[in-house]
């Protein structure tokens, strides 16, 4: 039911556009015929341009076509080897993140970070909520690539450091979409830590969950309440095990097609340059920008967007 309203919605909405496009069609042929004054004929030129940029928009929205777009979004960043310059620049993609999702009306939370010794983080997870999040964030899966002057060389020498991405769709009918068994769940309760690894609360509330068939391991201490910070540890376990499935699918496709797809580091996807010049580039589409400071600070639309043109919104991804 679900499933259709939403596609009556989208039918509506295309007529609607339809309509509009043939009332503007019919008044702007009505006013040459009748000679109808400049102006008239700049108020319909200027209604539709704005008809223009909708059916552009629409058309784009036609890039959600795969089967988890709609949906929420788990992130995870993880630094790549180099020690606190992959851990900065780790924290540095994270801030873009969360820059973006609040340009964008959507709702950021962290489920868990690991900080680094000196500055930047390891790793951390979050939650993008809001619809359509896995549609637009599904691109960034890759290796991010940073060249610039290090802050923390005392030679200010020019490093390259990577960071990995993950994006996960997350789920939502875990009864249906993954199957979780109580009994191969090991869940381990501590006190969550800050910098230093020193205890940053009295009691024990952060939650660590480990899925023993597969292997996985995901915490969670961001809530000062151990039932949210499980709750949250079991959605980002659910949508690991769903990517899980996902890429089975997509290992499974490739073989049938005879095609093999390298996975890992070495699938760099885009690299921003600070030095000596300024640059992003995206290595999949070729979009790029000079403006990595923008970028950086979560204008991130025209390379979501390229990515999904490129791809017409893969059902696999």
């Amino acid at each position: 039911m679900r499933e259709l309203s939403e596609a009556r919605s989208v039918v509506e909405t295309w007529r609607g556009a339809e309509g509009k496009a043939q009332e503007l069609l019919e008044l702007g042929q009505l006013a040459e015929a009748e000679g109808e004054s400049t102006g008239l004929l700049d108020e319909l030129s200027a209604e539709t341009r704005v008809l223009a940029r909708r059916i552009d928009q629409l058309e784009f929205e036609l890039t959600f076509n795969g089967p988890y777009d709609q949906r929420s979004a788990i992130l995870a960043i993880h630094a790549g080897a180099g020690g606190t310059e992959s851990q900065d620049w780790a924290e540095m993609l994270l801030r873009m993140y969360l820059r973006w999702a609040e340009r964008n009306g959507y709702v950021a939370e962290i489920f868990e970070s690991a900080p680094g010794e000196e500055a930047g983080i390891k790793s951390v997870t979050i939650e993008v909520r809001g619809p359509r999040a896995y549609g637009y964030l599904k691109g960034e899966r890759g290796v991010h690539r940073l060249v610039r002057l290090s802050p923390f060389d005392a030679a200010h020498a020019r490093h390259t450091s990577f960071a990995l991405v993950e994006v996960m769709p997350e789920v939502e009918d875990a009864a249906t979409e993954v199957q979780i068994d109580p009994e191969d769940l090991r869940v381990d309760v501590f006190r969550a830590s800050g910098h230093g690894g020193q205890n940053v609360q009295k009691n024990s509330t952060a939650i660590r969950i480990t899925h023993i068939p597969t292997g996985i391991v995901v915490t969670c201490q961001n809530e000062r309440s151990q039932h949210r910070n499980k709750e949250s540890a079991l959605k980002v376990l659910e949508s690991r095990l769903l990517e899980i499935e996902l890429e089975k699918r997509s290992e499974e496709q490739a073989r049938l097609k005879g095609e093999h797809v390298a996975a890992g580091w070495g699938n760099q996807i885009r690299s921003y340059v600070l030095h000596p010049y300024k640059m992003v580039k995206d290595l999949r589409t070729g979009y790029e920008t000079s403006d990595p400071t923008s970028v950086l600070d979560g204008e991130l639309d025209e390379f979501l967007k390229a990515y999904l043109r490129a791809n017409l919104g893969g059902a696999a991804a």
